[in-house]
């Protein structure tokens, strides 16, 4: 027998707690009312009478959306319940405790940033203003000198993914840049990761440099394809090393794609 997806919807809802749902039902509300971040919540929507619930499950299902950033409590004159803007490294927080205790592997990542990371260069490229070109070089500039010491080699490599991070925050796509961030996020977080970071590998700072130093130039001088191909080298590369050092790091070189992963 076929479930619609209506059916589905209700038969999740069913399953909710009634501060749950009713959650849900102020979202949907704001949602369809087109109330923007800075509009302060109808007040007869968050009165117990009103809605219909006790006044202790009102305040939960405030709470829950408060969790999720979608309102904010002020008091005092002028106070209330008003939407808010969800703080994009908040949201990402959340999706990385969703793979805390069963992290993506290597392959997993890589087979995302092969395809994201390229088109994220192309979309900014030619788009990219002298402010964002500043900020790009000043990324780049942290690593451009030999490391000193093992965590001064550390920090640049962190660095490196600082520069495709800021790369995502001058990309038109939203959406794009958010997933490209996400995917940086979980190699921050990653054990293997640090601990790969951390070998000394000087060959490995200069590979890095080069290919970002000639995706920056493409990338001012507004070559769309260029860029794209620039950066799909850059991950392929990357790819390589990191399944390389996984795999050495634990002698296990046929079970390498099940292993946590990290990238430059």
């Amino acid at each position: 027998m076929t479930v619609s997806v209506g059916a589905q919807d209700q038969k999740a809802r069913k399953r909710l707690r009634r501060p749950d749902m009713l959650a849900v039902q102020l979202r949907e509300r704001i949602v369809e009312a087109g109330l923007r971040p800075g509009d302060r919540i109808p007040t007869d929507w968050i009165q117990p009478e009103e809605v219909k619930v006790a006044r202790g499950t009102l305040r939960e299902a405030l709470k829950i959306l408060e969790y999720q950033g979608l309102i904010k409590s002020r008091s005092g004159p002028g106070g209330g319940v008003f939407v808010d803007q969800v703080n994009p490294s908040e949201a990402i927080r959340l999706l990385d405790n969703l793979f805390l205790f069963s992290p993506p592997s290597i392959a997993d990542i890589y087979t995302m940033r092969k395809q994201l990371e390229p088109e994220l260069a192309a979309s900014v490229a030619g788009h990219l203003s002298d402010e964002g070109f500043k900020s790009l070089q000043a990324c780049i500039r942290l690593y451009e000198d030999e490391p000193k010491t093992a965590e001064e080699e550390y920090a640049q490599r962190l660095a490196e993914l600082d520069f495709h991070e800021e790369l995502a925050r001058h990309s038109p796509n939203p959406l794009l840049a958010f997933s490209c961030t996400f995917l940086l996020s979980l190699l921050h977080d990653m054990t293997v990761c640090r601990s790969i970071y951390k070998e000394p590998n000087p060959g490995l700072r200069e590979t890095g440099l080069h290919y970002q130093v000639r995706l920056l130039r493409s990338i001012r001088a507004g070559d769309v394809e260029l860029s794209r191909m620039i950066m799909r080298g850059h991950m392929m590369e990357a790819e390589k090393y990191m399944l390389e050092r996984a795999a050495l790091r634990t002698n296990e070189p046929d079970k390498r794609h099940r292993e946590p992963a990290p990238t430059t």
